[in-house]
């Protein structure tokens, strides 16, 4: 695995101020300070963020307990592996690789990319029939590695990685 940027880096904040989702983020930007100041998310903010991130398939989420959405959360939240805060969230109902690193990215203290087919395409990787620690990691990484040499937050260089793969795959 060898991401590569399918555009030239100095393009980010261009191609992110494009972009153009249905769904609106404002509510899912706002969460993150009373999620990290809380330490775990509610099932209703659990069932947003599925819903922006996959409507058709979020009414899964709905059907994790509360108590259950809150102690998996924390614990990925809380976690010091990398691996334990984003598998942890796949075992939510509804959770899928893609949502639980939605959820990473609105609302955890460290900068989190959001995988996805579209994410992947625009480094120049192939979306897994079945995702992976490695995967992620490799990902998460070189995502973090491109937002700080560009002085961008992470959501502006997702922004753009999915925007570029919307006008361009």
């Amino acid at each position: 695995m060898n991401p590569n940027l399918r555009f030239n880096e100095r393009e980010i904040k261009k191609i992110a101020s494009r972009y153009d989702y249905s769904i609106s983020e404002k509510e899912l930007e706002e969460l993150r300070p009373k999620v990290i100041k809380r330490g775990y998310l509610l099932k209703s903010e659990l069932q947003h963020i599925a819903y922006w991130k996959a409507p058709r398939s979020s009414g899964h989420a709905r059907t994790n307990p509360d108590d259950y959405v809150r102690e998996i959360t924390f614990f990925a939240f809380q976690a010091k592996s990398e691996r334990s805060r984003i598998e942890i969230l796949t075992i939510l109902y509804g959770i899928s690789w893609p949502s639980a690193s939605v959820i990473l990215h609105f609302c955890h203290s460290d900068p989190y990319p959001v995988i996805d087919y579209r994410s992947l395409w625009s480094v120049g990787l192939e979306a897994p029939n079945v995702y992976h620690f490695e995967l992620w990691w490799c990902y998460a990484e070189f995502c973090r590695e491109i937002a700080q040499r560009n002085h961008v937050d992470m959501r502006t260089l997702d922004r753009a990685l999915w925007q570029y793969s919307k006008e361009n795959q």
